[in-house]
């Protein structure tokens, strides 16, 4: 990826004032100068889910888990693969009652169903030692997006990739970073030298969902057309999803999180959550299995 730093390629420039920018870190201590604010085009940036671990659900491939905000209630998928740090760059397990933030690229596709969830890039959990986290694209000479922050690599700088492979100084340019601190000047932009610096693979828009695989390939296989829409098998693709499934006289409810479908053969209306949503076809019965509309799966349930 190539990014000039005054005029990028995907990333859009306007000026419309100024704005007080945080530095980011996991246990909110932030750094803070006066910068033009500056519109990025969303290949560019990630999506930050904050809160606090109030809920896990174990997959077979994914762990689920519930951080509520305030209000706001987000579900993070993590994996074997997913980086969790603290906030000091150690590596740990998530536990019920971490503070966390999350950072996930926002061009990753995203499933329309409440509460939202991500399947981030790296999480980092706030913890009482002094460390400070980035998370943000670096130019050429590994100043960040807004010019918050510029990297001065020391000798006992860790400079690492996704798996953990030692990278050099020259890996680090024009990449999306990780980056682990303890303390900073107060110039404009700050400078620090890192602990630590993770590259990040910006592979997001590529990546193929093996689940999405399995559910297409069940689609392929087992489906009907029924007034003009496709039927799927619904207990089979909602377990792939992570759904708990349970059978009731006349149809199922799906829960997952806190998400919850009451599903009705020969009834187009279902419920969701604490609301009632309409089907183009309702739910039916073939060969001892529930069917529904393809679109209850590709609306609601991924």
């Amino acid at each position: 990826m190539n990014m000039k730093k005054f005029a990028p390629v995907a990333m859009t420039a306007l000026l419309v004032g100024s704005a007080v920018v945080p530095v980011a870190s996991a246990n909110e201590h932030t750094t803070t100068a006066e910068v033009p604010q500056i519109q990025i085009d969303p290949v560019h940036i990630f999506n930050n889910t904050r809160g606090t671990v109030d809920d896990i659900r174990v997959g077979e491939n994914i762990t689920y888990y519930t951080v509520k905000d305030g209000e706001q209630t987000n579900v993070l998928e993590i994996t074997k693969d997913t980086l969790v740090f603290d906030n000091t760059g150690k590596k740990v397990a998530l536990q019920k009652g971490d503070k966390v933030i999350a950072y996930t690229f926002a061009n990753k596709p995203q499933k329309y169903i409440y509460p939202p969830q991500f399947n981030p890039e790296v999480v980092i959990v706030e913890s009482e030692k002094v460390g400070f986290v980035e998370v943000d694209y670096f130019f050429e000479d590994l100043t960040n997006t807004y010019d918050i922050l510029k990297l001065n690599m020391g000798k006992e700088t860790e400079l690492l990739n996704v798996e953990g492979e030692k990278v050099d100084v020259k890996d680090l340019a024009e990449q999306h970073l990780v980056v682990f601190y303890t303390a900073s000047t107060k110039s404009i932009p700050a400078q620090t030298t890192p602990s630590k610096v993770i590259v990040l693979n910006d592979n997001s828009a590529n990546t193929t969902n093996p689940v999405n695989e399995e559910i297409e390939s069940i689609i392929a296989l087992d489906s009907y057309d029924l007034a003009g829409t496709k039927m799927v098998p619904l207990r089979v693709i909602a377990e792939k999803l992570g759904y708990k499934v349970e059978s009731t006289s006349k149809g199922a409810i799906l829960s997952k999180g806190n998400m919850s479908y009451t599903l009705t053969r020969g009834d187009k209306t279902f419920g969701y959550n604490k609301a009632l949503r309409t089907l183009t076809v309702a739910p039916t019965l073939k060969n001892t299995k529930t069917y529904v509309p393809v679109e209850f799966v590709e609306d609601y349930l991924k």
